[in-house]
């Protein structure tokens, strides 16, 4: 491929069909009213507010700690209307629902291009935390959504120290919220001390020359960012941002170009839920992050953001009800990138 070119073969296919494929969903901005999202909203809790499947991650100790009955359902609108059920307003570590608005940043930074070179596009197919990926593919971070991707855009972030890298990161993801946001020190704390897995692909990552800060520094930092406390409205204003073509839809501040957008979405569509990304976009067809938090973001580009939290996890880490319950949305509203999905 000629190097010159701006996007490799996946990114190019993926982002011309969602172009094409997005710009009608415009048309239909006018269709849905206050009462039919939010009815939707209502109809998803109530039909998965009893479901028991799953558990809380624990590898992270505190995450085990979270009560496991919370459930929250979100529509966030491009114009900043919130229609919601359940428990929206407790706060939960974001955890990997962050990944993609720190390779925002990068891209507002440096461009999308830093991003394919530096870190890479492809899925990997594998865990989110797979050692053997970064043995197996030569640009060994691969995905600025799985943890090895995430760790080195947190290191390429342009600064000149921890404290600075750490304020960019953090005011960007408050950028995309909306409102201040802090850090869940006992998230951070009870993450930190047993990182030793990210702590060897942080490691790993800089002895094959893909991470461009130190690496303890790197891992820190994006840790910090996996441990800022955000509710089910947070990531919901957070999508919606994506889906005004990078606005924040409460502040007005822009916060990637609205070229960039696209890019980024393609990218949370191919990877956006890790192993099970392409069995996700064959039933709900919307590029979405999930984390092992309990939240989920889905991006119906043009329009809106839904958004869910629950703390029990599938096996690949994603929240059962949430997930669930933007799968129901999605097809019943009929907003899937490539057409609209049946609901069940």
């Amino acid at each position: 491929m000629n190097r010159s070119s701006k996007h490799t073969p996946f990114v190019s296919a993926l982002l011309a069909l969602t172009i094409l494929l997005v710009w009608p969903l415009h048309a239909f901005s006018e269709m849905f009213s206050d009462e039919d999202l939010q009815n939707a909203v209502d109809k998803a809790y109530e039909a998965f507010k009893d479901v028991k499947e799953g558990a809380n991650a624990d590898y992270i100790p505190i995450l085990a700690t979270v009560p496991s009955e919370l459930f929250g359902v979100v529509i966030a609108t491009k114009d900043g209307k919130i229609f919601s059920a359940g428990d929206i307003d407790y706060r939960f570590s974001i955890q990997s629902v962050s990944k993609p608005f720190t390779a925002a940043l990068i891209m507002a930074q440096q461009g999308p291009e830093a991003i394919r070179e530096k870190i890479g596009v492809e899925p990997t197919g594998m865990p989110f935390n797979s050692k053997i990926a970064l043995e197996m593919y030569e640009q060994r971070s691969v995905n600025p959504m799985v943890n090895a991707g995430a760790i080195a855009a947190v290191s390429l972030v342009q600064a000149d120290s921890e404290e600075q890298r750490w304020n960019l990161v953090n005011e960007n993801i408050e950028g995309f919220a909306g409102e201040k946001l802090s850090v869940l020190e006992e998230v951070y704390n009870s993450e930190y001390e047993t990182a030793w897995s990210n702590r060897a692909i942080a490691n790993l990552l800089y002895n094959y020359e893909r991470l461009y800060a130190d690496p303890e520094e790197s891992l820190r930092v994006y840790t910090r960012q996996c441990s800022i406390g955000v509710n089910t409205k947070n990531l919901g204003i957070m999508g919606a941002t994506l889906a005004n073509a990078g606005v924040n839809p409460i502040t007005g501040k822009r916060m990637l170009p609205a070229e960039h957008v696209p890019e980024l979405l393609a990218i949370m569509a191919s990877a956006g839920f890790y192993d099970e990304s392409g069995e996700w976009m064959f039933n709900a067809g919307l590029p979405s992050k999930t984390g092992v938090g309990g939240g989920i973001v889905s991006v119906v580009p043009g329009q809106f953001a839904i958004a869910a939290f629950s703390p029990r996890l599938n096996g690949p880490g994603n929240s059962i009800r949430a997930m669930r319950a933007i799968r129901q949305i999605a097809g019943e509203l009929g907003v899937g990138l490539y057409g609209p999905n049946p609901a069940n």
